[in-house]
């Protein structure tokens, strides 16, 4: 199956050199791949994986180990942000 891996703001530097400018990638994966499986080769301190989204829903720290993917979804993680 095919989905669309995003990553926002500092995380875009643990993305390959070539789609760090546009912060995405296609990513192919086995069925039943969950969030945590496309997480890990990408070696993303779990600090830093703050709001997760699949197809723009939110997904809880709790579900990202056991929620799988679909072919076509788009998963996108930001880090923590901080403002002021």
């Amino acid at each position: 199956m095919k989905i669309t891996f995003k990553l926002y703001a500092t995380l875009t530097d643990y993305l390959p050199p070539e789609v760090r400018r546009s912060n995405q990638m296609p990513l192919e994966l086995p069925e039943g791949a969950t969030i945590a499986d496309v997480i890990a080769p990408f070696n993303l301190p779990m600090k830093l994986v703050h709001l997760v989204l699949v197809n723009g829903s939110y997904v809880p720290p709790e579900e990202r180990g056991s929620r799988a993917l679909l072919d076509g979804d788009v998963l996108a993680i930001w880090p923590p942000i901080a403002g002021g």
